[in-house]
């Protein structure tokens, strides 16, 4: 019988070539190839993307480029996607795949921690992807927050982090960091949100 994601994948469109090519390279030779965002969850980003034709995108987390090449899909001609990546090793990956993406113009990787590299970045957020270290989330939302337009999405993967934010009493940095996160955009009059649980649980913000 079919899991329930085994079967929403059935049901969902296909990726690119380049995008099953990077998710492939991942499951079969990163050591941490569970970090990459699933086939659906791709679908996903892009599909929203593609609906709200932002000019100004950023990710927090490269790893290995796949969802970056999910989310520039949405971009219109002049716009651009910026990702920060803080490992090398991820960022030269990326990179390689990225250049094989006839939009490779359109995206611009940048390498180092993600709380000097936001500050330095003068665009306005039309979408923002978070998907970092957990324990910086809350960090990273107080930065990027007041550079999104009002109206901009922000979606945070791994809310639900493998489901231990669940647990009574939650155990564990991430998950206690990721239940801090959550209470933070629930309780912020500045937005509205709801949380979906596609894959590990994404959190769907709007900027009011």
């Amino acid at each position: 019988m079919l899991t329930q994601s085994q079967y929403a994948e059935l049901y969902s469109s296909p990726l690119t070539a380049l995008q099953q090519q990077v998710l492939d390279f991942t499951l079969t030779h990163h050591a941490q190839s569970h970090m990459i965002s699933g086939a659906v969850q791709g679908q996903f980003l892009q599909l929203l993307s593609m609906a709200l034709q932002p000019r100004r995108i950023l990710e927090i987390g490269t790893f290995t480029g796949f969802s970056a090449l999910c989310l520039v899909a949405g971009l219109p001609a002049d716009g651009l996607l910026y990702t920060l990546e803080l490992r090398p090793d991820d960022a030269e990956t990326a990179q390689q795949f990225f250049d094989q993406s006839p939009l490779v113009n359109q995206i611009k990787l940048c390498l180092g921690p993600a709380s000097d590299v936001i500050p330095t970045l003068t665009e306005t957020w039309d979408l923002v992807f978070l998907d970092a270290d957990k324990t910086g989330y809350s960090h990273y939302y107080d930065l990027v927050l007041p550079q999104m337009r009002h109206g901009g999405i922000l979606i945070a993967d791994n809310v639900l982090f493998h489901d231990m934010v669940l647990q009574t009493p939650i155990t564990g940095k991430n998950a206690i960091a990721i239940d801090a996160f959550n209470k933070k955009v629930q309780a912020d009059a500045r937005v509205d949100n709801v949380l979906l649980s596609v894959r590990d649980g994404l959190l769907v913000v709007r900027k009011k």
